[in-house]
């Protein structure tokens, strides 16, 4: 593997920025001593909290709800259920469609019915499993198919359009249509969801909560509880993991601990069972794709008309920034000349889809992708020439919601360096060669880019504050409203602080997200995470240290030039001083020395109602080639080679960012390849376990590895050290694999467009090549 951290920096000067620092909490990793919320000192008589629900009925209207057996059950000291809640019976983000406990029906498979508090968890598991819940069932809604049929939605059809896709398609000299189904995912975080709701005098709660939103989290307590937000503290020092599954999703276990805890005036905790996890919470989004798409004889597209059907499950959640941000991404890299992009957001009874990595984008860009191959097959051409051919570029720079795209050149160099360096042209001969000699195993090679929109489509969450204090010590206390769940978010924005202060990092105090320190912050989300908080906190320090040069200017009678501040030192003219000096002085004189630093990003002007304006900051660039072998016998394939180059911007910590690109691709790679969310027909969900959902393990990462930094020449927006976004885009990097693997399929009959679809597991690959030898073989011949 081969994974260079060299700085990427125009700036030498600089002693935290741009450097390949470890993450705050590495060690603390290694060693098993970093703190979640699991971790916690338990106070003395914590209770525990235990969902209850229907283990057989997946929709139905309930006629009984017998909880005698589960209240007599041993320690157990209350059973919950929607009637004790005091406020609103909803979790949901906005649209006020999530029971926190089902009142009246149940919706989906999984839905909490009761909750059961008791002096242990274990005894509070096997009183659950002692209701009587009788239900008057009805017959489910699972698929998007059977959804249409029924025509129910959570939200209502939108849809981008430019020119007359019409009259486009009639003006192509080929035009070509399919169906593609995209599947879901499972967030699998290794810290599952867990809360600690503790009372406090004059009905108040301090809730620990595994979230990335702990100001939606504040919000849903106190809405179901009655009380006022302010009311309420909710606080995460780190999470195990989060992908979006604890953006909206952590809402109801918080909820749940912090009405336990109001019923009895004792400490509360819930940690959900694994199985329970996946089932009772949402995934990314399924689709499936009616797509046509309209192109010369030499692959240049004419006209695109696409149809997303998403699977949001029985209520809104999240769908309605999802979807949009699928079509967001429904052009990948490539400029549509007429184009219709709808969007259905279909009403199933299961639970209710969310957020994950990418938000939407990746199925979004994988559909593009599937139809660039389908052009490139159908015509006989090196997908990868068809990719570039269609590349926005200064003429063709307008995407279909009418955002120009004003770093085209990057995208082409990014891709240009990684045909060079990847020696895309010379194994593409070699795969051609291996396949000729080769009856069953089959070599597959792809290249695919990567454009990802950074900021938050709703524009009231793109601001972000930050509460910075320093010492007389000379020490920084550093908050802000971003949430660390391992992508290295708390320490990116020490770096900043402490470069501004010019102390060393040992100086600067990380402390847990807490709302009430920063109010009415936004999610940890939208890759945008170190954009917002970092920006924030430099605002904070950088108000704070001029302060403290305005003090020392009028005390030495000197310029501000002729002060600075390094390696906890302050220069005075030919004068030094240490940090902790100044700080100690500047108090003496009452200089105030806390900030709450505020951030918003500029230029977001979208608006949706009239799908007009800007939605995004900028956009992140990548490009990845992958090489695959796929076994024609069995269906088992192997990811033998991939190459990455990945533009961070100027890089605040390369060494992060490439953990970020690492990570990403492989949590990409098995949505694309190995992690099939299986439903039966009566609507349950039989993949809730590793047993039989597979992510990918240390042995599913390519052996040959190459990642590397594009050498950028900065973000040309103001963003935090003209650094950019890393958290999301790497997952669709993987797009590769699965064009790689369709790749190797159509070998088996060039001309024929594979129909694969995601995930490419082995059932799906020996699908699609008996598919294709079908229709290879004479009419009238027979076969397996």
């Amino acid at each position: 593997m081969n994974t260079p951290v060299t700085p990427i920096s125009a700036d030498t000067s600089l002693r935290h920025v741009h450097k390949p620092l470890n993450h705050d909490s590495a060690l603390k990793h290694v060693a098993g001593t970093a703190t979640y919320i699991d971790d916690i000192v338990e106070p003395v008589g914590t209770l525990h909290v235990v969902p209850g629900w229907s283990r057989h009925v997946v929709r139905g209207k309930i006629v009984k709800l017998d909880l005698d057996a589960v209240r007599s059950a041993p320690g157990v000291v209350r059973v919950l259920t929607s009637n004790d809640i005091k406020g609103i019976n909803d979790c949901s983000a906005a649209a006020g469609d999530d029971p926190v406990l089902a009142e009246h029906e149940i919706l989906f498979f999984g839905q909490v019915v009761f909750a059961v508090v008791a002096t242990s968890r274990d005894a509070a598991r096997k009183a659950a499993r002692l209701a009587t819940i009788e239900v008057e069932t009805i017959t489910p809604i699972i698929s998007a198919e059977d959804a249409v049929a029924a025509d129910t939605t959570v939200l209502p059809d939108y849809q981008f359009r430019r020119g007359s896709p019409e009259t486009g398609m009639s003006a192509a000299d080929t035009v070509l249509s399919g169906v593609f189904h995209i599947g879901g995912q499972e967030h699998f975080y290794l810290e599952g969801q867990v809360a600690m709701a503790i009372p406090q005098e004059d009905g108040g709660v301090n809730v620990h909560s595994s979230t990335q939103h702990p100001t939606e989290v504040q919000h849903t307590v106190a809405k179901v509880l009655g009380v006022a937000d302010a009311s309420v503290v909710a606080e995460i020092r780190r999470m195990g993991g989060g992908f979006g599954g604890k953006e909206s999703q952590a809402n109801q276990w918080a909820a749940l601990a912090a009405l336990a805890a109001q019923a009895t005036g004792q400490t509360c905790k819930i940690r959900l069972d694994r199985d329970d996890d996946m089932i009772m919470t949402g995934k990314r989004h399924d689709f499936r794709v009616d797509w046509q798409i309209g192109h010369d004889d030499e692959g240049k597209i004419r006209a695109v008309d696409i149809n997303f059907l998403a699977r949001c499950g029985y209520s809104a959640d999240l769908s309605l920034g999802v979807n949009d941000r699928t079509m967001f991404h429904a052009d990948s890299s490539y400029f549509y000349p007429d184009t219709a992009i709808r969007s259905r957001r279909l009403k199933t009874d299961t639970c209710s889809n969310t957020a994950f990595r990418g938000f939407g984008g990746p199925q979004g860009m994988l559909a593009a992708e599937r139809m660039i191959d389908a052009v490139a097959i159908s015509l006989g051409k090196d997908p990868l020439d068809v990719r570039k051919l269609n590349f926005y570029n200064a003429e063709r720079n307008l995407t279909p919601y009418g955002m120009p795209v004003e770093e085209h050149e990057v995208m082409h160099d990014v891709v240009a360096q990684l045909e060079q360096s990847s020696d895309y042209w010379a194994r593409r001969e070699n795969v051609r060669d291996f396949n000729a000699q080769s009856p069953v195993l089959k070599k597959g090679l792809a290249l695919t880019p990567v454009k990802f929109g950074i900021s938050f489509t709703l524009k009231h969450l793109n601001q972000a504050g930050a509460l910075v204090h320093l010492y007389t010590d000379g020490s920084v206390h550093l908050n802000h409203g971003g949430t660390e769940m391992g992508q290295g978010l708390y320490q990116k924005v020490a770096q900043v602080v402490a470069e501004e202060f010019g102390v060393t990092l040992d100086k600067v105090r990380i402390t847990a997200t807490n709302t009430s320190k920063v109010p009415n912050t936004g999610p940890t989300a939208a890759s945008s995470g170190t954009d917002l908080n970092a920006m924030a906190a430099k605002n904070a320090a950088v108000v704070i240290k001029q302060r403290l040069v305005d003090f020392l200017a009028a005390e030495h009678g000197c310029t501000p030039e002729a002060i600075a501040f390094r390696d906890n030192m302050v220069f005075v003219g030919d004068q030094t001083f240490t940090f902790a000096e100044i700080a100690k002085k500047a108090h003496m004189e009452r200089i105030h020395l806390s900030d709450a630093g505020f951030y918003a990003t500029p230029g977001i002007t979208w608006d949706r109602d009239s799908a007009t304006g800007r939605p995004f900051y900028y956009f992140a660039f990548g490009a990845a080639c992958a090489e695959v072998t796929i076994d024609t016998m069995t269906g088992e394939m192997t990811v033998d080679r991939v190459d990455i180059l990945h533009d961070v911007g100027h890089s605040l910590n390369p060494a992060i960012d490439i953990g970020q690109v690492e990570g990403g691709f492989v949590q990409g790679m098995g949505w694309l390849t190995t992690e099939e969310l299986v439903w039966d027909d009566a609507g349950k969900l039989r993949t809730h376990a590793p047993s039989t959902y597979k992510i990918p393990a240390a042995a599913d990462v390519p052996e040959d590895f190459r990642v590397a930094l594009y050498q950028s020449k900065g973000n040309p927006e103001d963003t935090i050290y003209r650094s950019k976004a890393v958290g999301e885009p790497p997952v669709m990097l993987a797009n590769s694999v699965f064009c790689a693997i369709t790749d190797a399929v159509a070998s088996l009959n060039p001309g024929v467009v594979p129909a694969l679809d995601a995930p490419a597991t082995p059932e799906a690959i020996m699908k699609a090549v008996r598919s294709m030898r079908d229709a290879a073989r004479p009419t009238g011949a027979h076969g397996e």
